[in-house]
């Protein structure tokens, strides 16, 4: 069969060229997440869609080196979205690409995330310049009227399928709630697919009378099937909250002793304590946002955004939170310590959304020992200037009722600490990203003993409950080439497990269920004798009898736990938690209550 002159010479190689590349682009995203998109026939439809779009750059200016630059373009794009994949399983949102300046504070981690095989996709481009420059251009009659006409029909193809199956936007949304689809949004719609829906999702900022009725439907039902049960009485409460978010901490690491080395001595002893509750299997919730989602869990007792980061989307959004709630109490100041600048992931206005008084920032420290690339002020160091600000009342003056938030930073990926902070080393049987992430948090744990130790000697130690708990997983894509190693498997966790710590607690014990991270926000208001306050957030509390062990990963969708015995209602409203969450925050529907 004789192929069309509209296809023939560069015009077809360029068509062709971009759409092999998107699907080299699926194929690789897919050995990260799921191939359950590779059989979905929407993936090709608008593969082919997306590959005559980038084709009509010839078509219009007619220059073969104006398409190559394209298609190299392209291949930046791609390549940057499988590299954000493989640490948060989602494409680049649409407002973080305005966002590239912030890569300078994660450097490392970006050159982590790099993957020889991502070098098909220039690949490609080049090879068809070498192939272009044999073959001449062919433009018949009425060409760019046929390729357009070419276009339209792939464009009405492709919308009759999405409409086929609700309508893009509702499909989309589907896709990010099921357990088992959740990451297969963008090789199905393309990057471009997921930049639209970022887009047309964000549109809306006012709570529409569906959006609503929704969302009290879902609040009456929550509390009908999860209602927030305080604690007796005869329990008594604390006056200040000190949170510590490790970076990165992962529960595997915990009282664990490897090669005669017990990795987290300090917290291992924290543990034993008779006054600290426990629970090591606190699946990661974070998305996109990571550590800053991190912080809308445990302080909003919310969940991240279904496409977006909500610090980034929203930052004049305003919350409930267990800094405002203890404040409401009894007058606590609250307080984040951080070493990263005050822009990155806009800590400084979601400061001010949450409602902290003080904000200390990487300018507030003497950056005197640093650790990883760019470096940044260290664990160590950290908590020792911490602590020196605590004992001269800079902050947390004696007398003063407080929330404290401390946000460590050396545990970032890729987890390399300098030669001169390492105390301990691990046979190089396991493989080298295991072992620097165990020195990382033996060293981290050391840090946190240093904390400890003063909080431990302050008069007002007895009505201060201490929280630490890991802001989300660390291992991340590195974890399948880990639990390949035999020495490993049986060592790392094959879940994305944090731990949550619990020191001076006024209910002792262990939860070795499963509980996500949102239940962590309605846990601490159980413990903080908090329950009065509005927002109960949108999990539920681990020391609540009913409790169901289980969570959804909100970064793969994945169900993990026993959901065997649970009623349907109550699984459907545990399900759409997410997606009630990122109505909330993209209608601000918090706002005017707080305004009341």
């Amino acid at each position: 069969m004789k192929i069309p002159a509209t296809w023939r010479g560069r015009t077809g190689l360029i068509v062709s060229d971009a759409f092999i590349k998107l699907l080299l682009f699926d194929v690789l995203w897919c050995m990260g997440t799921t191939f359950r998109a590779m059989s979905d026939i929407g993936l090709y439809i608008n593969a082919i869609l997306a590959a005559l779009i980038i084709g009509l750059v010839y078509v219009v200016t007619r220059r073969f080196w104006v398409a190559i630059s394209a298609l190299f373009i392209v291949d930046g794009i791609l390549i940057a979205n499988l590299m954000y994949c493989r640490t948060y399983f989602t494409a680049i949102p649409l407002d973080s690409y305005l966002l590239a300046g912030n890569l300078s504070d994660f450097t490392a981690s970006v050159v982590d995330s790099m993957r020889w095989l991502d070098i098909i996709l220039p690949l490609s481009t080049i090879a068809a310049w070498v192939i272009g420059r044999r073959i001449r251009n062919i433009f018949p009659r009425h060409f760019t009227l046929c390729y357009l006409a070419t276009l339209a029909a792939m464009a009405i193809i492709a919308t009759l399928t999405a409409l086929c199956r609700g309508g893009f936007r509702a499909h989309y949304s589907r896709l990010q709630e099921s357990c088992y689809y959740t990451t297969c949004t963008t090789p199905i719609y393309t990057v471009g697919g997921s930049a639209i829906y970022d887009l047309i999702s964000g549109n809306s900022r006012t709570l529409d009378t569906e959006g609503r009725e929704r969302l009290e439907a879902w609040m009456q039902a929550k509390e009908q099937l999860r209602p927030h049960k305080p604690l007796p009485d005869s329990i008594p409460g604390r006056d200040n909250l000190v949170i510590i978010l490790c970076e990165s901490l992962e529960s595997w690491v915990i009282d664990r002793e490897i090669d005669g080395v017990t990795i987290t001595p300090v917290l291992d002893s924290l543990i034993a304590d008779s006054t600290t509750f426990y629970a090591p299997n606190v699946l990661t919730q974070v998305a996109a946002g990571r550590s800053i989602d991190c912080q809308l869990l445990l302080n909003a007792g919310m969940l991240p955004m279904q496409s977006s980061v909500y610090s980034m989307r929203y930052p004049q959004n305003r919350y409930f939170t267990l800094n405002q709630a203890l404040a409401e109490k009894n007058g606590a100041r609250s307080y984040i310590l951080t070493c990263d600048k005050p822009i990155v992931w806009n800590q400084e206005p979601i400061a001010r959304a949450f409602g902290i008084d003080t904000l200390l920032t990487r300018s507030s420290w003497r950056n005197d020992e640093m650790v990883g690339n760019p470096a940044k002020l260290s664990d160590g160091s950290f908590m020792r200037q911490a602590v020196e600000k605590m004992r001269n009342g800079e902050i947390w003056p004696v007398g003063e009722n407080a929330f404290m938030q401390f946000v460590t930073y050396s545990g970032h990926n890729p987890f390399r600490l300098p030669e001169q902070l390492r105390t301990v080393t691990f046979s190089d049987r396991f493989p080298d990203r295991m072992r620097d992430y165990m020195m990382m948090a033996h060293y981290t744990d050391s840090s946190i003993g240093t904390l400890i130790s003063y909080l431990r000697s302050r008069p007002d130690y007895d009505r201060t409950l201490i929280v630490i708990t890991g802001d989300h997983e660390g291992l991340a894509m590195d974890r399948p080439l880990i639990l390949d190693d035999p020495d490993a498997r049986g060592i790392v966790s094959p879940g994305q497990f944090t731990p949550l710590i619990i020191l001076n607690s006024p209910v002792a014990g262990r939860y070795d269920g499963i509980l996500g991270q949102a239940d962590i926000y309605p846990t601490l208001l159980n413990l903080m004798k908090l329950d009065t306050y509005q927002w109960k957030g949108m999990g539920q509390s681990i020391l609540d009898p009913n409790k169901v062990p289980f969570a959804i990963s909100s970064m793969t969708g994945e169900l993990v736990g026993d959901t065997t015995a649970i009623p349907a209602p109550l699984f459907d409203n545990i399900r759409s938690a997410r997606s009630i969450s990122d109505l909330i925050i993209s209608t601000d529907a918090l706002r005017s209550g707080k305004d009341d």
